[in-house]
């Protein structure tokens, strides 16, 4: 059985990088360029991958292709029609960054939130100095105890968002998906968190119904011009109309960590605020703390394993 990991610098270094206790062929590739997959899973019969595309073009010109194991939760990055047209088995990870994406995404709050970036640059620039005083006072400073926390997306992150909220003194509350009514008590109605938050906060998956939901109508709803936390998907808000809101002080600062396109574009709308001290982008490491990579890796290989006994785990679809 032959086996290609596509990506291996997608993981950090530090990781232990196993491999399945089965009888197999090993080849390992740092990068794949979307128009190397097909020549490198083309006699391959289980494919490892993070971010390397794998579409129905290079599945069809992969004859022994039995599965495909995501170095990942998300799993846009796979045509998963075309993997179950021929009964191919994608398993993806889960439940391995309830820790690190809610920790990056509050490392982001707060540093937001008190000023964190233009105080330090203040000092760099020996403001601190000419002030003449102990402490100045050049950008606002605010508490999080007793502010709302607008969290889209009540999954595992969504849910590990909440209970760290809550230890500061937030109310976390759980918008319901846009457009949506009747879905439970769990649930604050989408205008309300859009009106009413103080923070939002991004924890939802990519796709159709949920590509740009936060846009220029949105941010104009926002009525406590709050900060704006993205540690999900790029796509989720629209980056133009995002730089149009900071320009406008329609929202207090932005907190990135994922972008449309990774690495970002030279023409991303982002690019040009990045001196603002209300602006953090940070480059989609909010999923890669030392630990939680680890528990990813020990779930791919263990979903490759699971295949391999006839028991496939954490499967798509």
């Amino acid at each position: 059985m032959k086996i290609a990991f596509l990506d291996r610098d997608t993981i950090g270094p530090t990781v232990t990088i196993t491999r399945p206790a089965i009888d197999h062929e090993w080849v390992e590739y740092g990068k794949t360029a979307p128009d190397e997959v097909a020549g490198r899973i083309a006699d391959a019969d289980i494919v490892l991958t993070n971010k390397a595309p794998i579409r129905a073009e290079q599945i069809a010109a992969a004859p022994n292709l039995k599965m495909i194991s995501i170095a990942a939760t998300g799993y846009d990055v796979i045509d998963i029609p075309a993997c179950k047209a021929r009964n191919i088995i994608v398993s993806n990870v889960r439940g391995y960054a309830t820790n690190t994406v809610p920790e990056h995404a509050f490392a982001l709050i707060l540093a937001l939130r008190r000023s964190i970036v233009g105080y330090r640059q203040d000092v760099i620039d020996g403001e601190w100095e000419k002030s003449g005083q102990f402490c100045f006072f050049t950008h606002p400073i605010k508490d999080l105890a007793g502010s709302r926390l607008g969290i889209m997306g009540e999954g595992a992150l969504g849910q590990s968002v909440a209970q760290i909220a809550r230890a500061f003194g937030m109310e976390p509350v759980f918008a319901a998906h846009k457009g949506a009514t009747g879905l439970g008590p769990l649930y604050t109605p989408w205008d309300e968190v859009i009106e009413t938050s103080d923070i939002i906060t991004l924890h939802a998956p990519l796709m159709p119904a949920t590509k740009n939901m936060i846009s220029t109508p949105e941010f104009e709803a926002m009525k406590r011009k709050p900060l704006i936390i993205n540690t999900s998907r790029g796509g989720l808000v629209d980056e133009a109309a995002l730089v149009d809101a900071l320009d406008r002080g329609l929202i207090a600062g932005a907190g990135f960590d994922v972008l449309t396109k990774e690495p970002p574009a030279p023409d991303n709308p982002l690019l040009t605020v990045l001196d603002r001290p209300n602006v953090i982008v940070t480059p989609h490491v909010a999923w890669a703390s030392e630990e939680a990579m680890q528990t990813l890796w020990n779930q791919v290989v263990h979903h490759v394993e699971n295949f391999a006994k006839g028991h496939p785990s954490n499967v798509i679809g």
